[in-house]
Order: C-alpha cells, then sequence, then structure tokens
C-alpha cells in the first residue's frame, strides 16, 4: 500500500550511489572520476534510465503480477528492433517467430484481463520501451576503457536523483510518501532498506548481464525469470482474477519465451559463424 513509486526510486538511486562510492574508497571495485566529458559519453542513458525506473515501479504498483509480467514481454521484440537499428544485428526467422508468439500470447491474456487498468498498461508499455532503449543504450556505452560497468552505473543515478526528486515533490509523490502511516513501522522500514538494496541489486545484475551476454540475451533471461512470477502471482499474489482465455494466453506467452530463449542461447553456444581470430584464446592459436 505504499503510495509513492518514485520515493522508492530514490532510495534505490542513493543505495547505487551509496554502495558504488563506498566499494569504490575502498578499492574493491573501479569506474572514473568525474569529468566534464562524462555527460556526453552517457547521453542518453540517464533520461532512458529514470523512465525505465518510474515507469517500471508506477506499472508494477496498478497491475496484477501475471498481467504486469505478460505485457512485459513487449520488452523482447522492442530490443530486437533497437539492436538490429542501433547495434546492426541480424536474427533467424525461428527466433522472429517465436517473438511473434509472445505478442500474441500476450494479446490474448491482456484482451481478457478482467482487472483492466489503462493507465497501468500506459506505464508498462513506456517501460517496455524504456526498458528497450536502456539495454541497448548500455551495452554501446559500456567500454571498459570509458565508463565500465560500474561508471555507468553510478553516473546514472548521480545524474538523475535530484531531477527525479524534483519530480516527485511538482507531483505530490513525494507528500504521499512523507504521509504514508507506516514509518514507524520497523517492518515496514526493513522492507523499504531491502527494497532499495535489491533494486541496486537488479539494475547491477542486469547491466552485467549485459556487459558480459547482449541486451537481447538480458531480456531472455528476464522472460525465463517471469515464468515463476505469473505462476506464483497466481497462488500468491492475491490480486490476479482467474479466466480461461487470459490463462491460455498467459501460457502462449510464456511457451514463445521458452522456444525463444532456448533458439536465442542455442545460437550463442553453437555459433554457425566462424570465430573471430581476436577471440581466440593464446592456447588454442598455437
Amino acid at each position: 500500500s505504499f503510495p509513492s513509486p518514485i520515493v522508492l526510486g530514490i532510495g534505490q538511486m542513493a543505495a547505487t550511489i551509496m554502495i558504488l562510492y563506498v566499494s569504490k574508497l575502498n578499492k574493491i571495485i573501479h569506474f572514473p572520476d568525474f569529468d566534464k566529458k562524462i555527460p556526453v559519453k552517457l547521453f542518453p542513458l540517464p533520461i532512458l534510465y529514470v523512465g525505465n525506473h518510474i515507469s517500471g515501479l508506477s506499472s508494477t504498483s496498478k497491475l496484477s503480477l501475471p498481467m504486469f509480467t505478460v505485457l512485459r514481454k513487449f520488452t523482447i521484440p522492442l530490443t530486437l528492433l533497437l539492436e538490429t537499428i542501433v547495434l546492426g544485428k541480424q536474427y533467424s526467422l525461428n527466433i522472429i517467430v517465436s517473438v511473434f508468439a509472445i505478442i500474441l500470447g500476450a494479446f490474448i491474456a491482456a484482451g481478457s484481463d478482467l482487472a483492466f487498468n489503462l493507465e497501468g498498461y500506459i506505464f508498462v508499455f513506456l517501460n517496455d520501451i524504456f526498458t528497450a532503449a536502456n539495454g541497448v543504450y548500455t551495452k554501446q556505452k559500456m567500454d571498459p576503457k570509458e565508463l565500465g560497468k560500474y561508471g555507468v552505473l553510478f553516473y546514472n543515478a548521480c545524474f538523475m536523483i535530484v531531477p527525479t526528486f524534483i519530480i516527485s515533490v511538482s507531483t505530490g509523490d513525494l507528500q504521499q510518501a512523507t504521509e504514508f502511516n507506516q514509518w514507524k513501522n520497523v517492518l515496514f522500514i526493513i522492507q523499504f532498506l531491502l527494497s532499495c538494496f535489491l533494486g541496486f541489486l537488479l539494475m547491477y545484475s542486469t547491466v552485467l548481464c549485459s556487459y558480459y551476454n547482449s541486451a537481447l540475451t538480458t531480456a531472455v533471461v528476464g522472460a525465463i525469470k517471469n515464468v515463476s512470477i505469473a505462476y506464483i502471482g497466481m497462488l500468491v499474489g492475491g490480486d490476479y482474477i482467474f479466466s480461461m482465455l487470459n490463462f491460455v494466453g498467459l501460457n502462449i506467452c510464456i511457451a514463445g519465451g521458452l522456444r525463444y530463449s532456448f533458439l536465442t542461447l542455442s545460437n550463442q553456444l553453437n555459433p554457425k559463424q566462424p570465430a573471430d581470430a581476436e577471440n581466440i584464446p593464446l592456447d588454442l592459436k598455437s
């Protein structure tokens, strides 16, 4: 019942800044010190980052978990499209067909949603766009010789925490947070702080996955994770309204996601393209 997703987002940004800065001071991690070139190097990531953050938290609060999970599947085709445009990647027909299966299932499930919430749908589709763009541009910006994965996370949070705070004040979100009646409840405070820490952990693991793989693989891993979220939400969340069409659509969507995941990961494990000579270990070359 916490009414302020933007305030929670600010808490997660603050946790990100604090954890990474303390880690840098203790020489656990490294990222470059601030200079005037960093905003130029980072753009447009901060805008995509805060858009992804706020729209994600807002849509979660307005939709049931299973429906949120289904509609988030649109991130995958958007990521595929952006990787084709921005990074010049190409994908097989089998993968594209799997993507359309995901979209078909999502449409069937969403069309029979008995708890339709227009505002929630708008937020989740915005979240899909921001997530796809954020993933692709994060992959593009994470050059180890430049900002690296820790620098991208740290400076994203630094640049956007103040504008997000201003948005929170101007929209009344901060006032709703201060008027919330559970701040004296120790259990709520523990849960709020855990949400801040886990928000950082989620952002870090997402960036790490994109760093070692691709934005599309990260979206696929999210789809696999969503299988468990969808079914657990039916049993535990308490906000899922059952209908046969909705349930069938949900399962088509998840089946498409798993097929897509299998094809993508199979292609990565058994590449048809000859290996790049620069990526072959020295002992294999000799």
